[in-house]
């Protein structure tokens, strides 16, 4: 029998030693274990997900500080724990470890030496390699040991890679060129097709993706080619799907839900396993050309599904007045609460890029307000002197915190220590803001020392040009370099480049400047002879005649590597999008969060203004919150997940219910309609740029007063985004959310051991993903009723499991698609009834006003049927006829169960208006 005539299969683990340990025996029966996670229906930013449970502590072993338990040690604060229900959906088991998935014995039928189509179905942790790997193996009949290399199929940096062997020796590769969209439910299925002979002298491969292995299949990127007609090499090594070959590649960690070979591009399937609907812990399974598939020793057939993974912080024990129970009630929580402990800020971008290119010497200047010496973060380095400067003055750098100002005539200066090994360049830089006009006398701007001929080098600019002086070690003027006058030099933050090498006998060298965001660099290249020698000190005068002189992030290097540390860090990375400021972050803080992202690299999100010194959290929720996607906690991994707003457009429902249903949907179902969402007033400020106003003034949600609107429900928010032109769209499209006129309902129940078939379903939906419900009850509008989850909370005990999800109109996100028949449909400025109407009548006289009018039939046959809303009715047009304001309209009536008569003056619309995407 199975659940919930038999108690639910759950499993509890804890990651004692860095080994999962199972410790379901230990976890208390008699209280249900409870989980949270997402967001509740109400909250704009997601809460920390959350998980309850009980362990039998009579014997201490989860009393952290008792040397007795055979845990005394290894567990504690944020000890890891994972949940799972074996139940639902089975599938091939992969782990991440060598020698996992399944495999099977080579035959004649998998000897292909032409043309390949292979496809791969699967719910992976690790599409995108891991930060250290760059290839993940998916499947392949490829070893190198006795040379039997024919062909694997895998995961290259996020892209789809086939690669294959002429002769098992030598490979040949193909890679797409563009990589998959990952969905949030981070089930894809991959496809290559190799022609191994295109008929223009060389061979193509073409790559495709899909929901599930059932397709339809959509071609990926450009079909890749090679020169030359090529061959698979008939090999007698196994055929594997997971640890796919013997080499050391990262292994395939997750869920294979079925795997495909054929004979030919779409031709001949040889072997076809599918691992859904076989039993759980199945030694082998069969495919349906007679292959026997093995499973490895690190692979299995499970049902195992994780419901929550997070970390256990604490560890109360309690006990009865007897002592004989003692038990520990546990609540474990996913890494937003451990985020959301500190605040400590993250160094500004330049401060976190610049010491990674190994400078030989850097001071950031971004000491607190009151020091007397720039501090440097290097092990080698030694401390800015510096006079005449007033620290922590000037934020307006996007890359930097506040840098000082400097009184004219002010000082630096530094010690520079040699390069290890040493070199025949150097380079150095300094960013600096100089306000105000220009000083008609050339003023020094930056000054320094080396062991070379030219022993003192100084820069001066001003009006007039600017000069390059070389003085040898006896303090004669040996070079002086008169440049023409460079505006750019007085253009806000600049970054001054000034870079060495030796080249045969001579000294040849470029001074650039920069202005920070604009990328362009003026380089003014020259030539002495003598020899470069290396740098000692930089030593600086600024200029007495230099207005308002800022400066910061000093750096000396042994090569010239500036641009390449310096672009986009200098001014915060102003521009990058929002999943890709997560995706560097969360590469940067390795050690701190592991983070996905689910985004359509084809679809950018919102571009971002400058990164500024703030704790973590902090930063990847302003990315959120600037793209309106949903920041919340992976239930399979203690990971951050970040689904971008463009995922959540027109999707396909994850979970269909019907009210009608046994069991389907329990108590209560409850619409609430009111004004806890509504925003009919909207400003959208830029951080450090302008704003801008949304105002519905007419219709239900309008700020008239009632009963011509609802009264001003204003809002304002602030947004850290790349450009003025961006607050305008997005008030207009919070404001189009604020305005959405429909009932709430904020929590759907399903009640899964009264319908253990919506299990499958249920495991799989994410957060932001859609549901429907149909067959909604009469004294309810007419669905079905469409709903975005934002959350939801559980409740595990051994006969019951009820899930609430917490839920918004998913309508808001269904957007207009351009020559759609439905989603690309342009109403008029305002229609109505030109006479009442029965409830039965089929013709309507339809008056637009001010117009434009309604498509004609005659014009335009191919737009019909569409529908439109005529006083809660949905009523399909089949045909239009007349040319003016006034039309006549043939109908189809009470499409959405709705029969009624409608007066003249009644309102027309289209039932799926056309809304404009963000």
């Amino acid at each position: 029998m199975a659940f919930p005539q038999d108690p639910l299969d759950v499993d509890v683990e804890l990651q004692i030693g860095g080994v999962w340990t199972d410790i379901t025996t230990d976890a208390y029966t008699r209280s249900p274990i409870g989980t949270e996670c997402g967001r509740s229906e109400e909250s704009t930013r997601t809460d920390p997900s959350k998980a309850s449970l009980e362990l039998n502590n009579r014997l201490g072993k989860y009393s952290p500080r008792n040397p007795m338990s055979p845990y005394y040690g290894l567990i504690g604060r944020n000890t890891p724990v994972r949940i799972a229900v074996n139940d639902g959906d089975t599938y091939l088991r992969t782990t991440g470890q060598l020698n996992t998935g399944a495999s099977t014995p080579d035959t004649a039928a998998l000897d292909i030496t032409g043309d390949i189509d292979v496809r791969f179905d699967a719910t992976l942790d690790n599409w995108v390699p891991p930060v250290g790997a760059q290839h993940v193996d998916l499947a392949g009949k490829f070893s190198s040991v006795g040379n039997q290399r024919s062909w694997m199929l895998q995961s290259r940096e996020g892209r789809i890679h086939l690669e294959w062997s002429p002769d098992g020796t030598t490979t040949i590769g193909a890679q797409s060129t563009v990589a998959p969209t990952l969905p949030p439910s981070r089930r894809m299925a991959w496809r290559a097709a190799l022609d191994v002979n295109n008929g223009a002298g060389g061979w193509t491969v073409t790559f495709y993706t899909a929901e599930t292995i059932a397709g339809p299949w959509v071609q990926l990127g450009d079909p890749v080619t090679g020169a030359g007609v090529t061959a698979i090499f008939n090999s007698t090594t196994v055929l594997k799907v997971g640890d796919a070959t013997n080499l050391l590649y990262a292994e395939s960690s997750g869920q294979v839900h079925a795997f495909e070979l054929r004979n030919g591009i779409g031709g001949t399937v040889v072997a076809n396993p599918y691992f859904a609907g076989q039993t759980p812990g199945a030694p082998s399974v069969t495919d349906s050309t007679g292959k026997v598939w093995m499973m490895a020793a690190n692979g299995s057939i499970s049902n195992r599904h994780l419901v929550f993974s997070g970390v256990i912080s604490s560890w109360p024990t309690r006990w009865d007045l007897s002592g004989e129970d003692v038990w520990v009630s546990v609540e474990a929580s996913g890494p937003l609460r451990r985020l959301g402990q500190g605040t400590k800020s993250l160094d500004s971008t330049l401060r976190r890029r610049l010491p990674s290119y190994s400078p030989l010497a850097y001071w950031p200047c971004e000491d607190s307000n009151g020091s007397t010496q720039a501090y440097s973060p290097l092990a080698r380095g030694s401390a800015l002197a510096v006079q005449g400067w007033d620290f922590a003055q000037d934020d307006s750098l996007g890359g930097s915190a506040a840098l000082p100002t400097v009184t004219p005539g002010g000082t630096l200066r530094g010690r520079i220590p040699p390069p290890d090994p040493a070199t025949n360049a150097w380079a150095l830089c300094l960013l600096y803001r100089v306000d105000g006009a220009a000083p008609v006398a050339e003023q020094e701007l930056m000054s320094w020392t080396t062991t070379g001929t030219i022993r003192r080098w100084r820069i001066t600019m001003g009006t007039s040009g600017t000069h390059l002086f070389g003085y040898d070690a006896s303090g004669a003027l040996v070079l002086d370099s008169a440049i023409a006058p460079i505006s750019v030099a007085f253009l806000g933050w600049t970054r001054l480049e000034f870079a060495a090498q030796q080249s045969g006998g001579n000294i040849t060298y470029r001074i650039g400047w920069t202005p920070v965001g604009n990328g362009t660099t003026t380089n003014i290249p020259g030539s002495i002879a003598g020899t470069v020698g290396v740098l000692n000190q930089i030593d600086t005068v600024f200029g007495a005649g230099l207005p308002d002189i800022r400066v910061g992030h000093i750096t000396a290097w042994a090569t010239d590597v500036i641009a390449a540390a310096y672009d986009s860090a200098d001014h915060g990375f102003t521009g990058e999008t929002a999943t890709s400021r997560m995706s560097r972050l969360a590469t940067e803080e390795s050690r701190t969060v592991a983070l996905s992202v689910y985004t359509d690299p084809a679809k950018p999100s919102m571009a971002l203004g400058s990164q500024r010194p703030e704790d973590l959290l902090t930063l990847l929720q302003d990315c959120a919150d600037a793209d309106g996607g949903i920041l919340y906690e992976s239930k399979t991994d203690a990971s951050l997940t970040y689904r971008d707003r463009q995922t959540l457009y027109n999707q396909t429902p994850g979970l269909v219910l019907s009210y009608t249903a046994e069991g389907e949907i329990g108590p209560p179902l409850e619409p609430i309609d009111d004004d806890q969402k509504s925003r009919n007033d909207i400003t959208v400020s830029r951080t450090a740029g302008s704003s801008a106003r949304a105002v519905q003034e007419t219709g239900p949600m309008s700020t008239a007063a009632p009963p011509n609107g609802i009264g001003v429900y204003d809002d304002s928010v602030t947004l850290n985004l790349a450009d003025d032109n961006q607050p305008p769209q997005i008030a207009a499209w919070r404001l189009h959310l604020g305005t959405w006129d429909e009932a709430r309902y904020p929590t759907v129940r399903l009640m899964l051991h009264a319908a253990p078939h919506l299990i499958p379903a249920a495991l799989r939906l994410t957060v932001g993903d859609r549901i429907q419900i149909t067959d909604l009850p009469p004294w309810l509008p007419p669905g079905p009723l469409d709903l975005i989850v934002q959350g939801w909370s559980q409740v595990i005990d051994q006969y019951t499991w009820d899930i609430v999800l917490n839920c918004t109109p998913a309508g808001p996100w269904t957007i207009g698609v351009l020559d759609d028949k439905l989603l690309g449909r342009l109403g008029t400025d305002g229609s109505t009834l030109g006479s009442g109407v029965s409830a039965n009548a089929t013709s309507m006289t339809f008056v637009s006003s001010p117009g434009p009018r309604w498509i004609d039939s005659a014009g335009f046959p191919t737009e019909f049927p569409f529908d439109v809303l005529i006083g809660g009715e949905q009523v399909r047009v089949t045909g239009i006829t007349g040319t003016t304001l006034t039309q006549t309209a043939t109908v189809v009536r009470s499409v959405n169960g709705i029969t009624k008569s409608h007066s003249a003056g009644a309102s027309i619309r289209l039932a799926q208006p056309l809304i404009l995407a963000l």
